[in-house]
Order: C-alpha cells, then structure tokens, then sequence
C-alpha cells in the first residue's frame, strides 16, 4: 500500500532527485528538470512547482540557505534537501520500485467502451494507433543508440520501449483477430450496429424485449 505522504506530488520526488546534486533556486530547479528530462518520466506540472517547493520546505525536506538577486528581477531563494528530504527521496524511490499500484491509461479506457464503434472502424483505429507505435519505437531506439550515458540512467527509457512494443505487439493481435473475424461475437457486435442499437446494451436486454 502506498505511503501517505507530506506532499504526495511526484513533482517533489523529481525536485529532489534533481536538488540533491547542488543547492538551486527554483528557476534552477526547472531548468535542470528539464534538461535531464524528468517531465518525460514523471506527470509534471510545470504550474505547480513553487506551491510544492514550498510545501517541501514547510514538511522539512528543504531549507533556505540563502538567495541571489540579478538586476531587477526579483530575488531567488536558494533552497538544499535536508536529512530528512534524502531519506524521504530514498523511501519512495523504494516504493515505487517494489509496489505495483493500478495506473489509469488512456488507451484502457478507450477499450473499456471500444462496442460503442463499429468493428472496421476500431480495425482502422488501432491500424493508426499501431503505426504511430512504430514511429515512437523507431525514434527511441534511434535516441538510445544515440546516447553514451551508462545504462544506470537509461532504464526508464528502456522500460518505456518495452511498454510500447507490448501494446504495440497487443494492439496489432486484437486487429488481426478483428479483421480475420476470430474475435468472439464480433458478428454481434456488427449486428448491433447494423440494427441501430446501443452497443453498450446487453444481448440479455435485447432478448428479453
């Protein structure tokens, strides 16, 4: 079960996994997310970071060590992680390595109303889907081989070419057996649509009336 936390905002964890290298104001802090591409990993909201650099603060995960000021604009509080920031940055990092927690996907929810279309257009749709899976795995694979960092900082990547080559893999699967008419009571999901019927509607309802 996952930890009820201080600030329970993975913008914190990717703030703390960036301000552990140095002290940083908070316009630091973005520009290092950014160029480490932690907005690629985690949900960021760029909006929230100075609500949840202060929340941080107030939990005890950072402290103001000073602030800067550079011609007229306003000044920059410096802020480092603390003890306590390191041991709760080590904490959820182990949670989230260890405990699997249910995460909503657009691409579930599309197929928990997918009989609400007609079967050839879903066969069109997951046609375009898997080819634009092909392109994001293509490019990936080209960035991965791109870069010389040591495969200790490259494992999400790899992790997310894996999750995109198995929903590939899985959407490819469920179109063919679309399209070669395998898929169980595909004929009454065309029926439905052909009578002009609400797909979500049960065949129970239908036989009942």
């Amino acid at each position: 079960m996952a930890t009820k936390r201080k600030v329970n905002n993975l913008l914190a964890l990717a703030v703390l996994s960036v301000i552990v290298q140095r002290p940083m104001h908070r316009y630091e802090i973005a520009a290092t997310l950014r160029a480490q591409g932690k907005d690629r990993d985690m949900d960021i909201k760029w909006g929230s970071l100075y609500t949840v650099v202060q929340n941080m603060a107030k939990a005890g995960f950072l402290e103001v060590v000073g602030s800067e000021k550079e011609g007229a604009r306003p000044e920059r509080v410096i802020y480092r992680i603390t003890d306590a920031g390191r041991a709760e940055m080590a904490d959820w990092t182990r949670e989230l390595l260890a405990e699997p927690e249910p995460e909503h996907h657009r691409f579930t929810a599309g197929l928990s109303i997918l009989a609400i279309l007609p079967p050839d257009e879903v066969i069109d749709l997951l046609g375009t889907r898997v080819a634009r899976l092909e392109e994001t795995i293509a490019r990936v694979k080209s960035d991965l081989g791109a870069l010389t960092l040591p495969r200790l900082f490259l494992v999400e990547t790899e992790y997310g070419l894996a999750m995109l080559e198995a929903e590939a893999r899985w959407a490819r699967a469920l179109r063919e057996e679309l399209v070669a008419g395998t898929f169980d009571a595909l004929d009454q999901w065309r029926q439905w649509h052909a009578d002009g019927m609400p797909a979500e509607r049960a065949p129970a309802e239908r036989s009942e009336n």
